[in-house]
C-alpha cells in the first residue's frame, strides 16, 4: 500500500481512546462492553469525519483548491467538521443545507457551522445535486477553485481514514492482550463502514463488523452493500492494496430507522440516557444514539454471547444533542 505517500492535512488527535464499559456490562448481565471513542478525534468537538477529512482536505490542498464544498441536513455532523477542517486548512467553506432558514438562533452544529465562518445555503434535499454543481460552477466564475466533497465524506479517499482506524485498533488490540468478537456502529452514507471493512481485511482482524443502517430500510437488502463494496473498492485502488470486496463481505443491520432520519424515538432516548447514566458518555440523537440502540436491543434479543466482547464505535456528533433537547426532556 502507499497510504504513506497521499496527500493529507492532520486534523484528528491519535489515537482515539478505548474504554471499557463495565457498569452498562454488569448491567445487562454480558457480553463485555468497550467504546471506540472517535467522538474523541478533536476538531470541532470531533466525530468520525475527521479521519474522513485528513485525506480530503489533502486532496484538495494538493490539487490547489482555495474552497471546500459539502452538503448535508441541517444538523450535520459531517458539515460542521469540514467547515472546522477548511478554517483550519485556510481554506474557505460553503455548506448546502437541507430546509429553510431557521428563524430561531442557531444551536447544535449549526451555531458551530457559524463561529468557523462556513457560508450556509438553505436547500430542497431533492436539489442537493443539482445545486452543488450550480455552486461550484458559480465559484468557478469568481475566479475560485472549489473542491467539492459527497455527503459524508464517503468516497474512497475518504475512506482511507477508516483503514487506518482499523490499523489502530488492532495495535490497540495487541498491545492491551485484548480481543474483539463484534464491533458494533452507525452507517449511512457508507465511507465509515467500507474503510473499515476493508481496513480489516488488511490488518488481518477477525471480528464481524455490524453497520447500524441509520437511515436504510431493509427492502431489497443489496443496494446499499454494493454501494459498500464499490466505496471499498475505490479505496483499495487509491491506497494501492491488492484486496477486492464484494457485497457479501458487509453485514448491515436492518430495522432501526424507527420514524425516520433525524427522529428521536424511545430507542434513541433510551439509549443516550443509559450510556450517560451508566458510563459518562454522550451520545448523539441522530447516529451513535440509534446504533447504541440497536445494540442494547441485539444484547437483549440474544444476539451476542454472553462471553464475547462487543465494541461499540462511538463516530461523534454530540453537539446536535443540544438540537434536539425538546425531544430529549
Amino acid at each position: 500500500m502507499n497510504i504513506a505517500t497521499l496527500p493529507r492535512f492532520p486534523l484528528a488527535q491519535l489515537p482515539t481512546p478505548l474504554e471499557a464499559l463495565p457498569r452498562l456490562s454488569r448491567k445487562l448481565g454480558g457480553p463485555q462492553l468497550h467504546i471506540k471513542r472517535d467522538d474523541q478525534t478533536g476538531l470541532a468537538l470531533g466525530g468520525n469525519k475527521t479521519r474522513k477529512l485528513e485525506f480530503l482536505v489533502g486532496q484538495a490542498l494538493a490539487q490547489g483548491a482555495d474552497t471546500l464544498i459539502t452538503a448535508g441536513a441541517a444538523q450535520s455532523n459531517h458539515c460542521r467538521q469540514t467547515a472546522a477542517a477548511a478554517a483550519k486548512a485556510g481554506l474557505r467553506c460553503h455548506l448546502l443545507l437541507n430546509g429553510d432558514t431557521p428563524g430561531q438562533i442557531p444551536n447544535g452544529n449549526l451555531l458551530l457551522d457559524g463561529l468557523v465562518g462556513a457560508v450556509v445555503h438553505w436547500i430542497e434535499r431533492r436539489e442537493r445535486a443539482t445545486r452543488l454543481n450550480q455552486l461550484s460552477a458559480a465559484l468557478r466564475e469568481q475566479k475560485l477553485n472549489p473542491y467539492v466533497i459527497g455527503v459524508g465524506g464517503s468516497n474512497g479517499v475518504g475512506a482511507t481514514g477508516y483503514v487506518l482506524a482499523m490499523q489502530e485498533l488492532v495495535e490497540q488490540l495487541r498491545v492491551g492482550q485484548q480481543a474483539v468478537d463484534h464491533i458494533v456502529f452507525g452507517s449511512s452514507s457508507g465511507g465509515t463502514q467500507a474503510g473499515m471493512v476493508l481496513g480489516a481485511k488488511i490488518a488481518g482482524f477477525t471480528g464481524r463488523l455490524h453497520g447500524v443502517g441509520i437511515d436504510k430500510e431493509d427492502r431489497d437488502r443489496g443496494p446499499y452493500e454494493d454501494e459498500l463494496a464499490q466505496i471499498a473498492n475505490e479505496c483499495a485502488e487509491y491506497i494501492g492494496s491488492n484486496v477486492r470486496l464484494t457485497k457479501s463481505d458487509f453485514e448491515v443491520v436492518y430495522g432501526y430507522v424507527g420514524g425516520g432520519y433525524g427522529v428521536v424515538g424511545d430507542l434513541e432516548r433510551e439509549a443516550i440516557r443509559t450510556a450517560a447514566s451508566y458510563e459518562g458518555i454522550i451520545l448523539d440523537p441522530v447516529y451513535a444514539g440509534r446504533a447504541f440502540g440497536a445494540m442494547l436491543d441485539l444484547i437483549r434479543k440474544g444476539a451476542f454471547k454472553s462471553g464475547e466482547t462487543v465494541l461499540f464505535w462511538h463516530t461523534g456528533g454530540a453537539p446536535a444533542l443540544f438540537a434536539y433537547a425538546a425531544d430529549l426532556v
